[in-house]
Parts: C-alpha cells; structure tokens; sequence
C-alpha cells in the first residue's frame, strides 16, 4: 500500500481531527440550502436543489467506488487526500470538499438561463457549462496534486494528455451529466426517484464495503 494511502487511512474518521471552522461552513451551506428552498416553494422551481442534490450523490458514488479501489487492489485509490484537514471521511474525501461539492450542482444550475434553447457557440448551454465546469475543476485538481494535497499513484491518471481526459470524463463530466439529467426530467416525482437511485447505489456499496467486508476507505 502506498504510503500516501496509509496516511489517509490514518485518521479516518476520528472526530478529535475536527476543527472549528467547519461550523461556519456547516451555516453556509444550510443557509444556501434553505434560501433555495424557500425561493423554490415560492416559485415552484426545485431544479437547483435537485442539481445540488445531484452533484453531491455522484461524488459520493465516485468517492465509494475510489474506496473500493484501494481495498481491491490493496495498493492505492485512484486518488488519496491524505493532507490535513477538519474531517476525512473517506481516503479521498474530506470535509471541506464535501461541502464544496454540495454547492456545485447549485452553482451550476444558476449558471444557466431560463430558456433550455439557449446556445454557447453553438452549442446547447447546459453542455457547455457542464464542459466548462468539468475543465475548470480538472484545473485545479492538477494544482491540487502538484501540491499533494491530492495524490494519484496510477501511471494512466496523471497530469499527461490521456490522464487528463481520464479525470475529465470520470472524475467530473458525469457529475454535471446527471445534474442535467435529473434537472430535465419532467415531474417532481421523477426527479425525487432519480435523486434517490443516486444515492441508493454508493449508500448499497458501502453497506457492503464498510459493514459487510469490513474494509476501511
């Protein structure tokens, strides 16, 4: 197992990592999250907490599968967060991107018009910002990994041509794929429906994971 593995399995989990600045971040996001559903029970408009929901549940789903990983291969995750932080919660996630992670698909959503017509050079906006979005978080993910705040140990997911489209599609485009997907579907019922497989999956596998294998990631 790689070393930067073993760090992230140290700590993992423990609550006396648990800093003070989590509670204003905690706020922020519950602010946000509720100034949207009260804008969304006055108007009518779920999508952005759909789109948040959205996000969020596909990292989770990205984050247990990484954790698979590791214990599969007994070697290393696709990517470790072994630095320092307020809470990892898994070996390559921690506090402070979840709370990131739970806004993007909010973000996201209010970045596009009202008119589902709308194109960006050409091209129809919801993809084009699903493509910027993804760009921009590769970005700073390879400036993340230059400072080893997040370590990749495999040759084919690195900061090379092919690597960076490997991050691109599976460690961010499907993220916005499925905001998009679920922002789309036509009733409430079916968007709730969709939210919960999202969630159902990772929740599934780390049931077997976690309880059932007892492994550690």
């Amino acid at each position: 197992m790689t070393q930067a593995s073993l760090d992230a399995l140290n700590g993992l989990r423990d609550l006396s990592m648990m800093k003070w600045y989590v509670i204003p971040l905690l706020a922020i996001v519950f602010y946000i999250y509720t100034k949207e559903i009260k804008l969304a029970r006055e108007t009518g408009d779920w999508n952005p907490i759909f789109a948040g929901l959205a996000v969020f549940g596909i990292d989770f789903f990205n984050e247990t599968w990484n954790g698979w990983v590791l214990n599969i291969t007994g070697y290393s995750a696709f990517w470790t967060a072994p630095g320092d932080t307020a809470l990892r919660t898994m070996v390559g996630w921690n506090i402070e991107i979840m709370f990131m992670f739970s806004l993007l698909g909010i973000i996201f959503y209010h970045t596009l018009t009202d008119s589902r017509l709308h194109r960006i050079f050409r091209i129809p906006e919801q993809w084009f910002w699903a493509i910027g979005y993804s760009v921009f978080c590769v970005f700073i993910e390879t400036f993340l990994n230059k400072g080893d705040l997040l370590v990749w140990a495999y040759p084919f997911w690195d900061r090379t041509f092919a690597g960076i489209w490997l991050i691109f599609f599976i460690g961010y485009f499907h993220f916005f794929v499925g905001a998009i997907i679920v922002i789309n579907l036509s009733s409430i019922r079916s968007k709730v429906i969709a939210i919960g497989v999202i969630y159902a999956i990772p929740v599934v596998m780390n049931i077997i994971g976690m309880g059932i294998l007892g492994w550690k990631y």
